[in-house]
């Protein structure tokens, strides 16, 4: 009896203990997250967003590819040179699509958007008049992690508005699906994917990607995840850091982002030679062509992206194959490469020949002829300049799939 009242005893004091301990601890409240500023975007073909921003106290607004497939910020060679800004060499370097580079640096510089300034930014310098030519713009620079980690940010694909927030509690929206990505300083996300059998792997999430879906070769050799086509693949241009890529262009049976589903997925085949994309740990990438079909909430303080399909969701995906590769230089859209025995050299293209026009349209918009090319099951019209003679010129895209 004594016993179990000693037992009674200590039991009581450490209940007594516990709730006194309790009653000495403090509970940090994380602050809410609250609204900063609104920006608009301009979206590009393959999704690439487009923000205008200001870097310094330099009056002119750039643009900037806004690109969670960068792991810092960075300014075009040619804006620096411009604008006289103080750049210093350094040994590092950065590896993307197309080859690695030593890159210089503007340190503890700001950027200015709408209502809001960034400090204490560390702009590295590359070229990106490539960029430019294949989008028929001036981009003027990347805007990635180093300012992506400091702010929750909401992409309304909808109204084409960037909503920047402090980072805090944060209410998502009632609906749509939360990933969980891995954080380095580009998010990785598992995802599921059917052709030739079920895989998963991991891969990047790259709104700076202007394309759907792509695998690296040495994961498509390894895993045989790509079935027989009946088509293809084709032989395609991309645009990296080294300069032009050949590629090749297929499709994905079926992937499977969280809940959502996507059928027959034009994908990129890629040779990595410099392994970008650091497999066997990462297979290729999602692009923005794929995520624009969401509205976007980026918190890389809590590694969270939160996904809410928009009116995009259900557009369809662009299975035209031309095997023409148009760029705007010095104020005229180039003929760049011709792939043979595509559509295009079939149709009679040639390198260096200048666009005049595309289905009667004499814009001269890199933008609008690129969307007019993505048409199959019908014949395209051209007029286009060769040694100052004017030739017509009819073209049948084919279809991937």
């Amino acid at each position: 009896m004594k016993s179990t009242c000693c037992i009674l005893v200590f039991i009581l004091t450490i209940l007594i203990d516990m709730r006194g301990l309790a009653q000495e601890q403090f509970v940090e409240t994380e602050a809410v997250s609250m609204r900063i500023t609104t920006v608009p975007f301009t979206v590009l073909t393959g999704g690439l967003v487009i923000i205008r921003a200001q870097v310094n106290n330099y009056k002119d607004s750039l643009n900037f590819i806004l690109d969670t497939g960068s792991g810092g910020i960075s300014l075009d060679s040619s804006t620096v040179s411009k604008y006289g800004m103080p750049i210093l060499p350094s040994e590092k370097t950065i590896k993307g699509i197309g080859g690695v580079r030593k890159v210089s640096f503007l340190y503890d510089a700001s950027l200015h958007l709408p209502g809001l300034k960034v400090e204490n930014l560390n702009f590295h310098v590359n070229d990106y008049s490539i960029l430019s030519e294949a989008y028929g713009m001036k981009i003027d620079g990347i805007i990635g992690y180093s300012f992506l980690n400091r702010y929750i940010i909401k992409l309304d694909y909808d109204s084409s508005l960037m909503h920047v927030f402090s980072q805090g509690q944060f209410t998502y929206p009632p609906d749509g699906h939360m990933l969980n990505p891995m954080f380095t300083s580009i998010p990785i996300q598992p995802l599921r994917f059917n052709d030739n059998g079920s895989f998963s792997h991991r891969f990047y999430l790259d709104t700076g990607g202007g394309l759907n879906f792509l695998l690296s070769d040495r994961f498509v050799n390894d895993s045989a995840v790509l079935r027989r086509k009946r088509r293809g693949p084709f032989v395609t241009q991309a645009e990296g850091l080294g300069g032009r890529v050949n590629m090749r262009l297929t499709t994905v049976r079926l992937i499977r982002l969280g809940p959502y589903r996507f059928k027959n997925v034009p994908t990129l085949l890629f040779d990595d030679q410099y392994n970008v994309l650091n497999y066997p740990f990462v297979g290729g990438l999602i692009g923005n062509d794929l995520l624009r079909r969401f509205n976007v909430v980026l918190n890389y303080g809590k590694q969270e992206i939160h996904l809410i399909p928009n009116t995009h969701f259900s557009d369809k995906f662009d299975y035209a194959y031309t095997g023409l590769s148009m760029y705007l230089i010095d104020g005229k859209i180039i003929v760049d490469d011709v792939v043979p025995h595509s559509p295009a050299a079939k149709a009679g293209f040639q390198s260096n020949d200048i666009i005049v026009s595309v289905d009667n349209n004499m814009t001269n918009n890199l933008q609008r002829y690129k969307e007019l090319t993505q048409a199959t099951g019908k014949k395209i019209s051209f007029i286009i300049s060769r040694e100052n003679k004017i030739i017509p010129i009819r073209m049948r895209p084919v279809r991937i799939f």
